[in-house]
């Protein structure tokens, strides 16, 4: 991380010459100097000055396809995402010859965070921060869930700091399992960010844990017009492994664009989940660590608002065939926070 710090790079030697033949004593630069400066602490926003005698010109590449000409080498470029960037500098005499120099700058934009629920208070959940989704949906939601989602408090609640998302194995309501699917929706909707999400996922065949993103437009953009970010799903068929999932249209339910990774402790230990979510890429991670990146552009469906969604179906197409001996499973959650 560079920040309030500026960067000297003395350069002699390594000329390039675009025109033939001798090159006249003192034509070519020299002593080529780039001085960086943050403007402000994580604002992504540098000053870049290259000097060098005899230099009639200087082209400063941003490191991101973007570069900027300038007579006087000063050019001022905000980043519009933190990354690492290769700056090149380079001073151009009149008569064509250039040098230059290559270096290293990371930007790394504070974070803040903006919501989070750590499931402290024992009970209930906080309406102002959770909506309950009752019932099965439409063919189980689409996917021929077994469950009927409740708002009990025997399929859903706060205690010793997680919230446990419990399925049951019940009649009730003319299905054979009950349990929970809670939503952010009109309550916190929002675009871009990072979200973590720090849970168990249960054992057992037929459980469908998962927390994910659903486009808060769902209701004039049908699904997957919507967009469908799935940050975490866990299928007790394949125990152990890790979904990060995303649909929209061409793309969606099993032609969706997808990757998994391995976790051999998911089921008994606490692990983050986490997405990294903006204009440029999707960046899907377990416990830090990057398993599943996506290059967006405007063409597809992630650049409006989002709502968070955590349930524990059993079952349908994905959870598949169900071990008739689970009486009950819990999915447990930490925490869900998100940063901007």
């Amino acid at each position: 991380m560079y920040r309030f710090w500026i960067l000297i790079i003395a350069l002699s030697g390594v000329i390039s010459c675009s025109n033939k033949g001798s090159d006249p004593a003192g034509d070519a630069p020299s002593n080529l100097t780039l001085q960086i400066t943050e403007k402000e602490a994580g604002s992504g926003t540098y000053i870049f000055e290259a000097k060098a005698d005899n230099a009639l010109s200087y082209e400063i590449n941003f490191g991101n396809n973007q570069k900027e000409v300038s007579k006087t080498g000063k050019v001022e470029y905000t980043y519009p995402i933190a990354g690492k960037y290769t700056v090149t500098a380079t001073a151009r005499s009149a008569n064509g010859i250039t040098i230059s120099k290559t270096e290293e700058l990371e930007f790394s934009r504070p974070e803040k965070l903006v919501w989070a629920d750590e499931f402290n208070v024992p009970g209930g959940l906080d309406s102002k921060k959770w909506t309950h989704e009752i019932g099965n949906g439409e063919n189980g939601w689409g996917n021929a869930e077994k469950q009927y989602y409740t708002d009990r408090s025997a399929n859903s609640y706060i205690s010793d700091g997680t919230l446990k998302i419990k399925l049951i194995k019940e009649n009730y309501e003319g299905y054979g399992y009950t349990s929970a699917r809670i939503v952010t929706r009109g309550k916190f909707d929002f675009t871009y960010g990072r979200v973590e999400i720090r849970a168990k996922v249960p054992v057992g065949k037929g459980t469908w844990p998962a927390g994910w993103l659903l486009g808060s437009n769902y209701q004039t953009k049908i699904w997957p017009a919507c967009g469908e970010i799935d940050i975490l799903e866990h299928v007790g068929k394949q125990l152990n492994t890790i979904h990060g999932t995303l649909h929209y249209p061409e793309h969606h339910g099993e032609n969706a664009t997808t990757k998994t990774t391995e976790l051999a402790t998911a089921t008994t230990n606490f692990h983050v989940y986490s997405v990294d979510w903006n204009k440029d890429e999707i960046i899907f991670k377990v416990d830090g660590k990057a398993y599943h990146t996506f290059k967006s552009s405007p063409q597809y469906p992630f650049h409006h608002d989002f709502f968070i969604i955590l349930n524990m179906a059993m079952g349908g197409y994905f959870g598949g065939d169900v071990d008739p001996s689970i009486n009950e499973a819990i999915y447990e959650i930490d925490y869900v926070r998100v940063y901007q």
